[in-house]
């Protein structure tokens, strides 16, 4: 915790996450957006390769580009 009474928390297993959650057919690109913005700030490493390349698998590239979106600009979490 830090002298402002903040506690810093991030993703852990970043890549694992986001392959399980894009192989999970109930969820939705904008949920998916906000597992990838997690794994963007995240100090672990991520495959983004291999995520990408699900995410292009299962939705297209236009799908990967609506993700990235909002997953950068921040807007998945409102």
């Amino acid at each position: 915790m830090d002298k402002g009474g903040c506690v810093k928390m991030e993703l852990a297993c970043c890549t694992g996450t986001l392959l399980q959650e894009i192989a999970d057919k109930s969820l939705k690109r904008d949920i998916i957006a906000m597992t990838y913005a997690l794994a963007l700030r995240s100090s672990e490493e991520t495959d983004w390769k291999q995520v990408n390349r699900a995410i292009i698998e299962r939705w297209s590239m236009s799908g990967l580009h609506y993700i990235k979106k909002l997953a950068w600009s921040g807007k998945c979490f409102k």
